[in-house]
Order: C-alpha cells, then sequence, then structure tokens
C-alpha cells in the first residue's frame, strides 16, 4: 500500500507547471527545481506588510542572519535543539516558493530519496479542505477522500509514522477554534474539518504524527505559538540562486547572461527576482520576446514587464482557444474589476461567486489560465468546487490598476457606479490624470502597512505613452493619455520631501522609476554651483543627499575626470565603476555637455 501511495504521489508531483495550469508546458521539477534560501522564521509572529515591501527588506538583511536550512531537513533539530521537533510552520511570502518547496519535499519521499524514516505523507491544501468546511467525517474519512489507495484497516492503527502537510493556511476559510472546539481523540468519530485539525494541531489526536504547514506572513498567528515546535522562513533566491534559475529556464545560454545582466542593472526588477514567480515571469516575457522579434529589448520597469506578460499570456490563449465568445478587452477588464474588488477586500482567493458578479463565465475563464488559474478537484465524490486566485499577487496589483486606468480612459463607457463608499472609490472622481495620480499617492501613503504600494507603481507607470502604445494591440479602443507625467513626477518628488518614513520614500523613489524618472535632482544653486541629488543606492535602505560643487563656468560642461579619486584618496568606495557612473547620470543630464 505504501508503494501504491508513492508511486501515486510521484505522478502528481513530479512535474512543475511554473505560475499557470492547463497550458500543458509542465516540466520535470528535477529539471527545473532551484533550491530556495530556507532560515529560521523567529516565532511565527504576524507582519501584515505588504509583501513586496517584506522583500525588499529582507534583500537589504546580511544573507547571514539566520541558519540555513534545506528543504529536506526542516524536521530535523537544529543545532542546540534537544527536543523533537513534530510541528513546523513555515512563512513566506505570496509566490516565494513555499508550495513547490513542499513538493520537492514529497518527491524526494515518494523516490525513496529522503526522509525515509517516514511511513506515510498525506498533503492536504487548505484550498481543497475549504470545499469541505460543511460536512462532519472522521480522520480516516478525511484520509480516504483524498487518498482512495489507501483501504487496508491497517494503516489506521498505525497512523503515528505519517505526515500531514497542510499548504496554504493563508487560504484557510475554516474558523480553526482551538480554545473552544471540543476535544477528539478518535480517528473514527465524525466531527467536522476544523475540529479535526485543531485537534490534529494540538496533539489530541495522533500525538506522534509530524505536521508541516505553510502560511504567508499576515496570517502566521491563526495558529498558537504553543502549538508549533519551529519556524522558519523561505525568503526565496538569494543572488546565485537567481543566477542558477535564468540558466536552467532559459535555454539560450547568451540570452541567459543578457538577462542576468540587465536585471542586476535595475533594482526594482532584481529584488522582485527574490520571488520564484516573478523570476518565471521574466523568464516567460524574454524568452518569448526573443523567440518572436528575434531580439529583445528588456523591460527596464515593473509595468513594462507585467504588461509584456500580459499581452503574451493572451496571445499564447489565442493561439490555443481560436474560437472566443469574448474580446480580448472585455476579458481583461473583467478581470481587472475583479482583481480592483477582491484587492478592497483583501482576498488572494476568491470563489465562483466573485467570478460571476463581475461578469466573468466561469468556463471563459479556465481560458486565460496564464492570468486567472483555475484550479478544483474533478475527481467523483461529494466534495467539488472551484478555487479562483491570480498566478500571484503583482498580478492581481497590475489588473487592478489596469483596470484603473480603463475606467479613467473610457469615462462614459466603463466607470462603475459611483454610489460606492469604499476608500479606493476615491479614484474613480478624479476629474484629470493628475487628478487620478495624486489620489492614489496619497491613499498608499495613508496605507501604514504598504498594500496600496505596487498597485501605485503600476497605476503610474500606465501614464506613460510608451506603456499604452504597448497596450493598445491588445486594447485598441483604449484613448491615449498624453498628459505629461512630469506634473505627477514633480508631486512625487515633493511627496518625498515631506516623508519621515525611508519605507515610504523608497516606494516614492520606485515610483519614479516607473514614470522614467531615475533620480531625484532637487535643486542646482547656481550662486553657490551646487547640484543636490536624492537617490537610492543598490544595497542601501536610506536615501542619500549628494552634493556636487560645480563652479558656474563648468555648469555647461561637466568634466568627469575632475572628479575621480584615486584609491588613496577614497578607501570608502565600495561601488564599481559602472555603478559610479550610473549614479553620475543625474549630474550629467544637467550639463549641455559632458566630458
Amino acid at each position: 500500500m505504501q508503494q501504491i501511495h508513492k508511486s501515486h504521489l510521484q505522478k502528481k508531483f513530479q512535474c512543475l507547471t511554473e505560475g499557470i495550469t492547463k497550458q500543458g508546458d509542465a516540466r520535470l521539477l528535477h529539471e527545473i527545481y532551484t533550491a530556495l534560501y530556507i532560515t529560521e522564521g523567529g516565532r511565527g509572529e504576524v507582519n501584515d506588510e505588504h509583501e513586496v515591501r517584506q522583500i525588499e527588506r529582507t534583500s537589504c538583511r546580511e544573507a547571514a542572519r539566520g541558519r540555513p536550512i534545506n528543504c529536506s531537513d526542516v524536521f530535523k533539530p537544529l543545532s542546540g535543539q534537544y527536543k523533537p521537533i513534530r510541528r513546523v510552520l513555515t512563512k513566506g511570502v505570496a509566490g516565494i516558493g513555499k508550495t513547490v518547496s513542499v513538493q520537492k519535499f514529497i518527491l524526494d519521499w515518494a523516490e525513496g530519496k529522503e526522509n525515509q524514516d517516514i511511513h506515510f505523507i498525506l498533503p492536504l491544501p487548505f484550498r481543497e479542505l475549504n470545499l469541505m468546511k460543511e460536512k462532519k467525517l472522521s480522520l480516516v474519512e478525511l484520509i480516504q477522500h483524498f487518498f482512495p489507495e489507501i483501504t487496508d484497516p491497517r494503516f489506521f492503527s498505525g497512523l503515528e509514522h505519517v505526515m500531514f502537510i497542510f499548504d496554504g493556511l493563508d487560504e484557510c476559510r475554516l474558523p480553526l477554534h482551538f480554545n473552544s472546539n471540543p476535544r477528539c481523540c478518535d480517528v473514527t468519530e465524525p466531527v467536522s474539518v476544523d475540529v479535526l485539525l485543531t485537534n490534529l494541531i494540538k496533539g489530541n489526536l495522533l500525538p506522534s504524527a509530524l505536521l508541516w504547514i505553510t502560511t504567508r506572513p499576515a496570517a502566521a498567528n491563526q495558529i498558537p505559538p504553543e502549538c508549533v515546535d519551529q519556524v522558519t522562513e523561505i525568503r526565496g533566491f538569494n543572488d546565485p540562486q537567481k543566477e542558477e534559475y535564468f540558466r536552467k529556464r532559459i535555454s539560450d545560454e547568451n540570452l541567459a547572461s543578457r538577462t542576468i545582466t540587465h536585471l542586476k542593472s535595475s533594482r526594482s526588477l532584481y529584488i522582485m527576482c527574490h520571488i520564484p514567480v516573478f523570476s518565471w515571469i521574466t523568464a516567460t516575457v524574454v524568452e518569448r520576446t526573443s523567440a518572436e522579434l528575434g531580439s529583445v529589448e528588456m523591460p527596464r520597469t515593473l509595468t513594462q514587464m507585467y504588461t509584456h506578460f500580459l499581452i503574451i499570456q493572451t496571445s499564447m490563449k489565442n493561439e490555443k482557444y481560436t474560437e472566443r465568445k469574448e474580446r480580448d478587452e472585455e476579458m481583461i477588464f473583467k478581470l481587472g474589476k475583479l482583481a480592483f474588488q477582491q484587492l478592497e477586500k483583501g482576498n488572494l482567493i476568491f470563489y465562483e461567486e466573485d467570478v460571476r458578479e463581475c461578469g466573468i463565465d466561469v468556463t471563459e475563464a479556465s481560458v486565460y489560465s496564464g492570468v486567472c488559474t483555475q484550479i478544483f478537484r474533478e475527481e467523483s465524490g461529494l466534495y467539488k468546487g472551484k478555487v479562483f486566485s491570480f498566478v500571484h499577487l503583482s498580478i492581481q496589483e497590475f489588473l487592478a490598476a489596469l483596470y484603473v486606468f480603463l475606467c479613467f480612459s473610457n469615462k462614459e463607457r466603463n466607470m462603475p457606479d459611483q454610489q460606492q463608499t469604499s476608500q479606493l472609490s476615491a479614484l474613480f472622481r478624479a476629474a484629470t490624470l493628475h487628478d487620478l495620480h495624486t489620489t492614489a499617492v496619497d491613499l498608499a501613503l495613508q496605507s501604514g502597512n504598504g498594500h496600496l504600494d505596487l498597485f501605485l507603481r503600476f497605476l503610474l507607470g500606465l501614464s506613460l505613452e510608451s506603456n499604452q502604445n504597448l497596450l493598445r494591440h491588445l486594447l485598441p479602443q483604449t484613448r491615449s493619455q498624453s498628459q505629461s507625467s512630469e506634473q505627477t513626477a514633480q508631486c512625487v518628488k515633493q511627496k518625498i520631501r515631506d516623508q519621515d518614513t525611508s519605507d515610504r520614500k523608497i516606494n516614492l523613489f520606485y515610483c519614479l522609476n516607473e514614470l522614467n524618472h531615475h533620480a531625484v535632482v532637487e535643486d542646482i544653486d547656481r550662486s553657490s554651483g551646487t547640484l543636490c541629488v536624492d537617490m537610492l543606492l543598490p544595497g542601501e535602505w536610506e536615501t542619500k543627499r549628494f552634493l556636487f560643487e560645480i563652479p558656474k563656468e563648468q555648469l555647461d560642461e561637466f568634466d568627469l575626470q575632475k572628479y575621480i579619486k584615486t584609491p588613496e584618496e577614497d578607501l570608502t568606495e565600495l561601488l564599481s565603476p559602472d555603478e559610479v557612473l550610473q549614479k553620475l547620470v543625474p549630474v550629467v543630464t544637467t550639463s549641455t555637455s559632458a566630458r
């Protein structure tokens, strides 16, 4: 029975479909898998900041902080630990690789490579358990429902030698009443799934069974601290792992090298590559664009990257599904509306009624699997249902920003109900593009945890004519917004001056990047010949002010040679020559000519 179970798990988990399902491009996990950076994760405390902000902060920590842990060793005690580890809680932001790590753990076990002291591994994702929350059944019945190959009664008398994996606690729709749920110690007693889970975790049911729970940081506190023996954190790819991933993922070696070099030149993109899903999006854009055009101009901003990704996924869908009921423009608008409404509610997953509420045919949504993933069990049985989610939170935020932009650019046709009372409804009352931008900036700054940071970056980026030109192939009825972004950029610069906290300043700097303002030239004092530049350096968390003393006669011509120091003169500069030259771009652009 164990071998049959391993065989089933091996078939289910041996392939990895990155980001999407039903697209037929699954690859063997062993071919594409890149080890992730996993460390001790503290006490399971909650972090409700925007997850991209968490990633940006993590990228600035020293890599050595926290003891690294191999994926296969999460249940092994670390040095200095003596009590056995039964319950592990693994944190990580959306798309960072929690589910893939679980998949690798299961596959290695099923293939006989790791953790063979475990007799059975039983993966039970929360998004599937949600569909059974109204039912009463015993633990035996629950196991037999998900794993029909386990039929031998002897299995249920030796359940202590099993591991349960509950993936996606942040998607849990069960109440998990640890304090008020009744005690249950009998594996044959029918109770609610919620009661089964809380008693398993507390140790009333199967006190020797191993439990592995994965979650986004914002949901970590749903498990009481006394019910967790070890907390780990998945931090995604570190810098060497990013390179390893792109060299595995992009078959053209030269293209992979160019991609890595380009990403290193863009701080915002390189930081996002900590997230494996974003690395996949980047590789998809680069490979597809290169294949179609023969050469590729790498996207320099997040908005460019996600615009290309949307275009690619739509074209791939058109190749596969030639008979369509709806035009691309209509479907993207509806998906944008769904993304916006769920962003307002703070939802990452949603169900059929949410999808239908936005006028989307559930079967049509599955056609757009590159943008909206459909996950459901199709086997016969009592518990069926469909759970939807966008491939990643950042795609949901991009589509939400695109929805707001489309509403603004086609007010007569698209403007939503003015009776909305949510905080974000203020966006739809904007009279001009600049009003829309300033309203969005203010709303983002009012959000203390940064939940609108990425949404704001995308909304500002969509105002650039270059991005609108890209979209026009996909959304031909979208009106051009030719208003200069300079007014918005000046507004963002003023907000930077007004902010006290580094986090908010930094997101505003990235907003300027989306507007093609790569540094803030605060002001040139021609009387003293001083140029003041505020910018963010790679590897730095605080914004820096640079003062360049330039004599009046040299304001029209900048000569780099006069500002070069020898190593003996300056032992503190740790930037490479290329990075130094990048920092001088604002100085050069203020001069009529430059040497």
